[in-house]
């Protein structure tokens, strides 16, 4: 007889998701170990606090919108202190929501730290000891800073909510969507920020095309983007820090976050030892039902390294709980996952880039660059970035790309019908909303290019 029927570790997205939804729906004897705060990377120091020093970083630009409009409007000084307080009291409150909810479906809460004994034995730091039949890893990941001498002056995204104080300059190493983010959001706060990667281009990955554009708006709001600077070491100059680069650069800044990556939580949880096989990066590898390489270990979300996101890593728990208790042998889909990069402008993506799909056979790019009406009437240089990628012979959209002001909120509309496997015509079928930025996605009638091999003349279109 197992203590429990099902233990998790770690109290991230996934995590909860899979312990509320094995207690409530499945009925199984539930138990969660969590060294830290409820709710993980997302809740407590990643998306939900990111997303709002997002929206406090664009109050300027609605302020100045409203001098356009007609309203006598000025902005203050922005202060720091009393947005941190504000944005605690609100991280608190999620985590009780969190807490709540899982001790009301029946889950058995343990705060403490948590390692694998054997197969079926989990041990906290207390010294208590218990056993499951089913053991779940949900241990999420950590930033990642490389090992260069004064590392230790650097900081990461997971203390940027709780800075004593805005800096007046900031260097942000790295190109991915974290970097750039904060690059954003420190330049809308009113911090004079160069963003560092040792790249040809930020936001590698991406579709190029939709990337660039997005370059252009950060530069253009004032983010300095420096490309080819690889970061030999940092050291301390007086109340500053010097970053030096491989080539002899130097800058000068109060403060130097490193967004180069993340790693997965793997370290003294006793996997290895048990024989669960770890990827060359330490992510936990996993079968498409979550299964580890031991049967009765499974692991969901960031410390799998499949899509590191968190509507993936609760989708991916859920799953695993209908899996073992409902009875519903179910695997998580990770085919056309859209996502959202929270720069200024904003980017929304689902599905091929342009050069993803010219590698895989011939396809037209559709294309509508323009001034969005609001900011336009107040002569901003804002612009949009429409993008959708076609197969030229099966006439599918591939891919969406949407670069603007609520891109996020867009794309989530535009994956359904990506997801359905709309075609170009169906999109073209759908009457437009006017006037608004979105209905571009359906007025674009002539593609832009077409790249990739020449369609077989054999295969009928709209086959």
């Amino acid at each position: 007889m197992f203590d429990f029927d099902f233990f998790v570790i770690g109290g991230g997205s996934g995590g909860v998701r899979a312990a509320r939804i094995a207690a409530s729906e499945g009925g199984a004897r539930v138990g969660l170990a969590e060294q830290s705060r409820m709710g993980g990377t997302c809740v407590i120091r990643g998306c939900v606090p990111k997303k709002l020093m997002v929206f406090a970083s664009e109050m300027p630009q609605a302020v100045a919108e409203a001098w356009a409009y007609g309203w006598n409007s000025s902005l203050g000084t922005f202060d720091w202190s009393r947005f941190r307080t504000s944005l605690e009291s609100e991280l608190t409150r999620l985590e009780a929501a969190y807490r709540s909810t899982l001790k009301n479906a029946g889950v058995q809460i343990f705060d403490s730290i948590a390692h694998l004994i054997d197969a079926h034995t989990v041990a906290l730091a207390s010294g208590q000891r218990f056993t499951a039949k089913h053991i779940l890893i949900a241990t999420g990941g950590r930033p990642f800073v490389p090992d260069i001498p004064g590392a230790e002056l650097a900081v990461t995204s997971d203390v940027m909510f709780h800075l004593p104080a805005l800096p007046k300059t900031a260097v942000i190493v790295g190109g991915g969507y974290i970097a750039s983010e904060f690059a954003c959001i420190l330049n809308g706060l009113g911090v004079q920020v160069t963003q560092i990667y040792r790249g040809s281009e930020i936001l590698r990955g991406f579709d190029h095309e939709a990337r660039a554009h997005v370059v252009a708006g950060m530069e253009r709001s004032g983010v300095t983007i420096l490309r080819g600077f690889d970061v030999a070491q940092l050291t301390q100059a007086g109340a500053q820090i010097s970053v030096q680069g491989t080539q002899g650069q130097a800058l000068l800044c109060d403060l130097v976050l490193y967004a180069t990556g993340r790693k997965p939580n793997t370290a003294g949880l006793g996997l290895e030892a048990l024989g669960v096989r770890l990827k060359p990066s330490g992510a936990v590898e996993v079968d498409a039902y979550s299964q580890t390489s031991v049967p009765s270990i499974y692991a969901v979300g960031d410390v799998t390294d499949r899509i590191n996101l968190t509507p993936v890593a609760i989708r991916e728990g859920h799953a695993l709980a209908d899996t073992l208790f409902a009875g519903r042998p179910t695997k998580a889909d990770h085919d056309l996952v859209a996502s959202a990069v929270f720069t200024q402008p904003e980017f929304g993506t689902i599905g091929l880039s342009e050069e993803q799909a010219a590698a895989q056979g011939p396809a037209e790019i559709y294309v509508a660059k323009f001034r969005p009406m609001r900011t336009a009437f107040g002569g901003m240089p804002d612009q949009y970035l429409m993008k959708l990628v076609v197969d030229a012979q099966t006439r599918r959209v591939l891919g969406c790309h949407i670069v603007g002001s609520a891109a996020g909120e867009m794309i989530q509309l535009a994956a359904i019908a990506v997801k359905l496997g709309a075609t170009k015509e169906d999109f073209d079928r759908t009457v437009a909303v006017h006037p608004t930025a979105s209905e571009e996605l359906v007025t674009m009638r002539r593609p832009a290019r077409q790249v990739g091999p020449e369609p077989s003349k054999a295969a009928p279109a709209g086959a």
